[in-house]
C-alpha cells in the first residue's frame, strides 16, 4: 500500500516534484502528463532493463557465491552483493542527481528504491510462500532488527520535517557501515 501510494503521489498528484528544478519558483504549476506512448515506452524499458539486472545478477550469483565463500566472509554476504547489484542503476541514478545538486530527485529516487525493493519484494516473496505452502523466513537476527528498527526511527526523523541536510545523511551512512560490518564480522 506504501509504495502504491508513493507511485500516486510521483506520478500523479505531486509529479513535479520528481522532475527537475526546472521552474521549482511556482509550486503551484504541475508537469504535463506523458503521452500514452511515452508512457507505454517507458514501461517496456523499463521492464526491459529488470529483466537484464535481474539477468545479470543470476549469472553473476555463482561467481559471487565461489567469491564470498573463498574470503570466508558470512553467506549473508552474498545476498547483500546481490542487493547492491540489482540497486546499482538506481543508486547510479540518485549520486548523479546529488552530484548535479538535485537532491530532492536524489532522495527521490533513494525513497522509490526502497518502497520497491521492501515495499514490493517481502510482500511478493510472502505471497509466493503462502501459495506454494513453504515457510517463510526473513532471516533477520536481534542485531539486524535493532539496525532496522534504529534505520525507521532515524527515517521518520529525515523525512518527517519536510527537509533534509548532511548530518542526517551521514547518519544514515554511519547506520549502513555498521550494518555492513556486523554482516562482515557477525
Amino acid at each position: 500500500m506504501l509504495w502504491g501510494v508513493f507511485v500516486f503521489v510521483q506520478t500523479v498528484r505531486h509529479r513535479d516534484y520528481f522532475l527537475p528544478p526546472a521552474g521549482a519558483d511556482d509550486e503551484s504549476a504541475h508537469a504535463p502528463p506523458p503521452s500514452d506512448a511515452a508512457a507505454w515506452a517507458s514501461f517496456g524499458l523499463m521492464g526491459v532493463a529488470l529483466v537484464a539486472v535481474i539477468g545479470l545478477a543470476k549469472v553473476l550469483s555463482p561467481a559471487i557465491e565461489r567469491g564470498i565463500a573463498a574470503a570466508g566472509a558470512p553467506q549473508a554476504v552474498i545476498g547483500i552483493v546481490i542487493a547492491l547489484l540489482v540497486l546499482l542503476p538506481e543508486t547510479w541514478a540518485a549520486v548523479r542527481a546529488a552530484r548535479a545538486d538535485r537532491l530532492q530527485t536524489s532522495l527521490n529516487l533513494a525513497l522509490g528504491s526502497a518502497l520497491a525493493s521492501i515495499g514490493l519484494t517481502i510482500p511478493a516473496v510472502a505471497l509466493v510462500a503462502v501459495l506454494l505452502g513453504m515457510p517463510l523466513q526473513l532471516g533477520l537476527a536481534a542485531k539486524d532488527l535493532v539496525l532496522l528498527a534504529l534505520t525507521f526511527a532515524v527515517g521518520a526523523i529525515t523525512l518527517g520535517t519536510g527537509r533534509t541536510n548532511v548530518l542526517q545523511g551521514a547518519v544514515h551512512l554511519v547506520i549502513f557501515a555498521a550494518f555492513l560490518v556486523l554482516a562482515l564480522v557477525p
